[in-house]
């Protein structure tokens, strides 16, 4: 059976609870391989939600569709402060990327508490801001952008990741709205361990399966590279 965009593969699903240290309940869902204990786990933190972002942006709902089944990947997903989706709303208000350094926090620290394994966080656009401010904590082994735009987050914030020398992928669209991969590799220079993949043909929502595809692909070969290649079919 090839698997579509609509495809959802077993896993051990909860909603969850993040508790920040401003007093704020935040939303979420953590996904798990239905047998087995995951080798690692993707801390997601998700597109402006000014913008429709939210827990459930596809590639993210796609991840936690998939990867726990075909990368024995644990895959944290959550609403920060302000957000709605089916899930339901996170307490607080939108903060412009700063209030939301307790939503990373909280986020970090369940994952500690509840011991999830080499925790590596994957930031999309808004999200990647949140990263590169937020998320240089001892227990993160690496990270993930997704169309980083670098509007929040800037030359002080990559000289503190460089500083802070876990391993970086940064996926860059062709047709990026906000910084396409010649700027990207400009910019991240500055960065001795990030890595800048330009992604032909994608554009920053990284709409359609083909692009979900290549992002889950370049997400599994660093997190649990036994895994990649992914399956486009599975066994019916």
């Amino acid at each position: 059976m090839e698997i579509r965009a609509a495809t959802v593969l077993p896993a051990r699903r909860e909603p969850i609870e993040l508790h920040t240290g401003d007093g704020l309940t935040l939303v979420g869902e953590l996904a798990l391989p239905a047998e087995r204990d995951p080798v690692a786990t993707l801390v997601t933190l998700h597109p402006l939600p000014t913008h429709g972002g939210f827990m459930d942006s596809h590639v993210y709902k796609k991840a936690s569709n998939r990867l726990p089944a075909l990368a024995d990947l644990a895959v944290l997903r959550f609403n920060t402060r302000g957000t709605s989706s089916e899930r339901g709303t996170s307490d607080g208000a939108f903060d412009g990327g700063e209030g939301e350094r307790f939503d990373v926090a909280a986020a970090l620290e369940y994952a500690e508490y509840h011991d999830l394994p080499r925790v590596w966080v994957l930031g999309w656009s808004f999200g990647t801001e949140l990263t590169l401010k937020w998320a240089r904590d001892p227990l993160v082994e690496g990270a993930i952008l997704m169309s980083p735009p670098l509007h929040r987050a800037v030359d002080a914030d990559l000289d503190a990741w460089a500083r802070f020398g876990r391993p970086m992928t940064v996926l860059v669209p062709e047709f990026d709205d906000y910084l396409r991969p010649e700027e990207a590799r400009r910019r991240f220079a500055r960065v001795p361990q990030a890595e800048v993949i330009a992604v032909e043909g994608a554009k920053h929502l990284w709409v359609g399966e083909p692009y979900v595809r290549i992002a889950l692909n370049e997400i599994v070969k660093r997190v649990n590279p036994a895994k990649h290649p992914l399956p486009t079919d599975i066994p019916q």
